[in-house]
């Protein structure tokens, strides 16, 4: 497998898997989509990425990796928490789709081999759903930007929530910028990524993104700081900025990051604590303790959790966080063990993004962009496949004159 060349078609598989993830609930669309027509067609794609990274990968020619194997080990705690139907028969639905899901990584780890392949995958297909937000915006401005979201920006084509949007935009403008700085793609066609990114983003008025786009650059760069005269000089200018601005937009990013809410709603993390207080305490037997109450829709008692390690252990238990926390903390110890390299920062920024991330958004224990953003970072910090030895020449064969061979005895 050393130096395969990977298909085009993986592209498609992947971006299938993101059409997967996106999710069926979210804002009110121009066209009204049932969300029963929305959950057939992302199982849809499931199912289809899954048969067609089968039909690439005939042979099951896989790559054994820490992060693939955590994940199928997370099934374990799931279906047995689901086999008790406490959360109906959802949630052995919901095992079903995650176990065909991780099944379609495993495939496709064959062509991880630390590239920037599925880097450039995951950043044309978040840019093509976040070019079907931008065209919901001019198609109908008041539906993408509705009172019901505070007037924050929504999916007007596909139910996409203001995180989701942030997140999407955060992911690809981070990437992008560190491809930029190892000359990995032209500064054109980074901006014409990077510019309407960030204008998403800022109408989003999604606060986790942002300080996970931030934070996650600091360290990316960070690492490449010591090896890359861009990298300092971007860090030096970026510096430079956030003082600017700072001292400058006070005011403007205060009111920005406020959203118009109070100091106390704000601390409270929008409301986010009194759902959590009330999931610790709510009575758990052992088992339940243990291995969770089965795969839901990451809410309590109708209300979203929007955390992932409460969610995990509300649906998986104590074994799903020990399974997620070594999840990440295997990803980040390889990666600080790795050299300085392009492939190692944008392994950093998308491990240190959803970390952060997980403090406010639920997703790392289910098929979510979560798990697809750590699977990148898995694919880059996966060491190059040897290649295999080629076959010794098979030496001359001596020619011996007439003279001197020997008759055959009879």
């Amino acid at each position: 497998m050393g130096g395969e060349h990977t298909p085009k078609a993986v592209g498609a598989v992947w971006g299938l898997l993101v059409l997967n993830t996106l999710g069926s609930a979210g804002a009110e669309t121009i066209i009204p989509l049932p969300r029963s027509l929305i959950q057939m067609v992302t199982m849809g794609a499931l199912v289809a990425a899954f048969g067609l990274a089968l039909a690439l990968n005939l042979r099951l020619r896989i790559r054994a990796g820490a992060y693939v194997f955590l994940l199928t080990l997370l099934l374990v705690p799931s279906v047995i928490s689901s086999a008790h139907l406490e959360s109906g028969f959802g949630a052995l639905f919901r095992c079903a789709r995650l176990a065909l899901f991780i099944g379609t990584l495993w495939l496709l780890s064959r062509w991880w081999d630390g590239g920037l392949t599925f880097v450039r995958h995951h950043i044309r297909m978040y840019f093509a759903v976040l070019g079907s937000v931008v065209a919901g915006a001019l198609i109908s401005p008041g539906a993408a930007l509705p009172d019901l979201y505070g007037g924050r920006l929504v999916g007007a084509l596909w139910p996409l929530t203001p995180p989701q949007i942030g997140q999407y935009a955060a992911v690809i403008v981070g990437l992008t910028v560190l491809l930029v700085l190892d000359r990995r793609t032209d500064r054109r066609s980074a901006a014409v990524i990077i510019v309407p990114s960030l204008v998403l983003l800022v109408l989003t008025h999604t606060r986790t993104a942002t300080i996970g786009l931030l934070a996650g650059l600091a360290l990316a760069i960070g690492s490449l700081v010591m090896t890359s005269a861009a990298a300092r000089r971007f860090f030096a200018w970026a510096v430079l900025c956030a003082a600017v601005a700072t001292v400058g937009f006070a005011a403007a990013l205060r009111a920005w990051f406020l959203r118009g809410q109070d100091e106390e709603y704000f601390t409270s993390l929008t409301g986010r604590a009194k759902v959590w207080d009330a999931l610790l305490a709510a009575p758990r037997t052992t088992s339940e303790q243990l291995f969770g109450m089965g795969l839901g829709d990451k809410s309590f008692d109708g209300l979203p959790i929007d955390n992932s390690w409460l969610a995990v252990y509300h649906e998986q238990g104590l074994t799903g966080i020990a399974l997620v926390a070594a999840i990440v903390v295997v990803l980040g110890g390889v990666a600080l063990l790795r050299p300085p390299s392009l492939a190692r920062a944008c392994a950093i920024f998308l491990i240190s993004y959803c970390a952060m991330a997980s403090y406010t958004e639920a997703g790392l224990g289910d098929a979510s962009p979560y798990l697809l953003h750590l699977a990148v970072a898995a694919s880059l910090l996966a060491a190059p496949a040897a290649a295999a030895p080629l076959a010794p020449p098979e030496p001359a064969r001596r020619r011996v004159p007439r003279w001197a061979r020997g008759s055959e005895v009879t």
